[in-house]
């Protein structure tokens, strides 16, 4: 996949958000009358894309009817030994930075899938979208 692209109420705002993730903005450029840019970070690419006159995103983590895309889902298996600390890191990062708090929808929890076991923890970007953060713990034995 070479991209993902996000509508955003506000791309600054965003752009703060995803770079405290550690995405870093290597494009910027314009959608037809509006800001764009691409970000790169967590193994892969965002494409944020500020709406004019944008209105609220449905609740695609806790309205059970809604359909469509639900989440993005980024695998931390490499990049931390801990789900948990990794967010509690994350938090601090948030609270340091001059932007509005994290929001956490899903605290970290182990999930099974098939053979394997994952840490799972969701979080909601700069306009309220849902974003899984997974890590491999190990096979069932």
């Amino acid at each position: 996949m070479h991209h993902v692209s996000i509508r955003t109420a506000d791309i600054h705002r965003a752009i703060a958000f995803y770079e405290q993730l550690g995405f870093t903005v290597i494009e910027r450029f314009t959608a037809g009358i509006t800001l764009a840019c691409w970000l790169e970070g967590l193994g892969g690419r965002v494409e944020l894309i500020q709406v004019p006159e944008p209105r609220a995103a449905a609740d695609a983590f806790s309205d059970e009817h809604y359909t469509g895309y639900y989440h993005l889902s980024f695998d931390l298996t490499r990049q931390t030994p801990s789900l948990p600390g990794w967010l509690t890191a994350l938090r601090q990062r948030f609270d340091r930075a001059d932007i509005p708090p994290l929001t956490v929808l899903l605290e970290p929890q182990q999930q099974q899938i098939g053979p394997q076991v994952y840490e799972v923890a969701f979080i909601a970007d700069a306009d309220g979208l849902p974003l899984e953060f997974i890590r491999r713990l190990g096979d069932e034995q």
